[in-house]
């Protein structure tokens, strides 16, 4: 089945000068790896940039980069230049190059190198960097239109094998920044949230890492499935305990809902290959390697997709089967007899908090969701535990409250998140809960006071700028047979 313009998915495939800016900055002080595989552009800006440095300015600042660049450098060159990547990501557009985001939540590797930041600005002006982006914009677009249409290909092709359409992801991005000052042998991929992205170096020899893009594109497809099952997945939830000894990424040791996904998505690439034509006997080499390295799920769906193949039904309507099917004291079983590796591959997909911040992010998803005995259980262990925002998990527990109708405790939870959010969004939100549960309790004076509270927390967030005028204006009154909702 060929792609063609009308039913290709929308393929966001992007130049940044984010990246740009701080790739070229670390190119500028000895980020040599692969240079001479690397895009002809890559010397050419180097080049460039080198000749800008002519001004005190320019020479002071491009000194203090350098520094911090020697004294955060990884002994690994694919680490040096991964935490950059994860730093650029999470960055405004020049010439502000601010977080987008708390620091709280920057991902581990971006946060060891945050210290670059109050210099590239200055770095970025000093040495005419908008300039020198501007004046390649011919070549970047070239890029661009020359690997367009394979990846395009590519993950249609990987939308009709799962029979489910890209179309359907709205208010989620699936992103390929395609940056020549990184080394061409290397692709980084991120999770920030709803945005996926994909950062690819383009080289001299050789096409993009199509395997690769495809990995993060099945996440991007396949990751919202499983919080859509939460009942299913704290059912699968003893296999954990089979995987502890495994040398896979920590993550999918205490996530099984991260393990049952990426186990999935390693069957879908062993049964489909580069070409969709591997022979038999390597397909059963791969399912081997990936179960030895922890991804104790990938026979079963290995096995399992053999009669999805065969199916007229996509993989959202599959999923739920296919997740029944799975046979808990059959698969520990199986998983008794695994001898484990010593070493495993490492994760392609970065998420965007670090592991000991996922139990927050997994209570809001189960709380969208409508699993709100879950998110209750997890909020409180982050309580418990202090090892994540209190106020976050706090309103969490608020919310839960809300939907379980208990207004005393939501009340009682919402103002203990007062107390120590920090978060814009959380305490505007209180205030507002606050106001709708006094008015409901006739207490106008008091619902006044955290509206206007909610409207200063909240300047940024229109949304809850416009909860709180619409507090201000009238008492709150609930919709028929519902709670207030946010």
């Amino acid at each position: 089945m060929e792609a063609s313009a009308e039913n290709a998915p929308k393929v966001a495939l992007e130049n940044s000068e984010t990246l740009f800016t701080v790739l070229t900055a670390i190119n500028t002080c000895g980020y040599d790896a692969e240079l001479s595989t690397s895009n002809p552009l890559r010397a050419e800006i180097r080049g460039e940039v080198e000749k800008a440095e002519v001004t005190d300015d320019a020479k002071d600042v491009t000194h203090l980069i350098c520094q911090f660049y020697q004294d955060h450098q990884q002994a690994d060159p694919s680490r040096t230049l991964s935490q950059y990547i994860s730093l650029a990501l999470y960055l405004t557009t020049p010439p502000e190059l601010t977080l987008k985001g708390k620091e709280a939540d920057l991902p581990p590797d971006a946060a060891y190198v945050i210290g670059i930041l109050p210099m590239l600005p200055r770095f970025y002006e000093s040495t005419g960097l908008h300039s020198i982006w501007e004046k390649h914009q011919a070549e970047y677009a070239a890029l661009s239109d020359r690997y367009h249409d394979p990846l395009s290909k590519m993950l249609f092709d990987t939308e009709v094998y799962l029979k489910i359409p890209s179309a359907g992801y709205l208010g989620r991005t699936f992103t390929v920044y395609l940056e020549p000052m990184g080394a061409p042998g290397q692709t980084n991929a991120r999770n920030y949230g709803t945005d996926y992205s994909v950062v690819l170096s383009p080289g001299t020899n050789s096409g993009l890492k199509m395997d690769q893009v495809r990995h993060a594109y099945l996440h991007y497809l396949l990751d919202p499935l499983a919080m859509k099952y939460p009942e299913t997945m704290q059912n699968l939830q003893p296999l954990l305990a089979n995987v502890k000894g495994s040398p896979m990424d920590a993550s999918f040791k205490t996530d099984v809902s991260l393990l049952v996904t990426e186990c999935l998505i390693r069957a879908i690439e062993v049964r489909t290959g580069p070409s969709g034509k591997t022979p038999p006997a390597q397909q059963e080499s791969q399912v081997k390697k990936a179960t030895e390295q922890g991804f104790i799920l990938t026979q079963y769906f290995y096995e399992a997709l053999g009669q999805f193949e065969k199916s007229p039904m996509g993989l959202k309507n599959a999923y739920a089967d296919l997740m029944a099917g799975i046979d808990v004291r059959k698969e520990q079983k199986r998983a008794a007899g695994i001898q484990f590796a010593a070493q495993a591959e490492p994760e392609l997909l970065q998420p965007s908090h670090p592991v000991e911040g996922r139990l927050l992010q997994t209570a809001e998803q189960r709380l969208s969701s409508g699993d709100s005995e879950g998110a209750k259980k997890l909020a409180e262990q982050a309580l418990t535990e202090k090892s994540e925002d209190q106020g976050r998990a706090l309103f969490i527990l608020a919310q839960v409250a809300t939907m379980n109708r208990d207004i005393k405790g939501a009340q009682g939870y919402f103002e203990q998140a007062l107390t120590v959010a920090q978060e814009p969004k959380v305490l505007a939100w209180s205030h507002i809960y606050l106001g709708r549960i006094f008015d409901l309790q006739e207490d106008r004076e008091q619902a006044l006071t955290h509206y206007r509270a909610a409207l200063t927390a909240g300047a940024s967030l229109p949304e809850a700028k416009a909860a709180a005028q619409r507090g201000l204006a009238q008492p709150y009154e609930p919709p028929h047979a519902q709670q207030p909702q946010q």
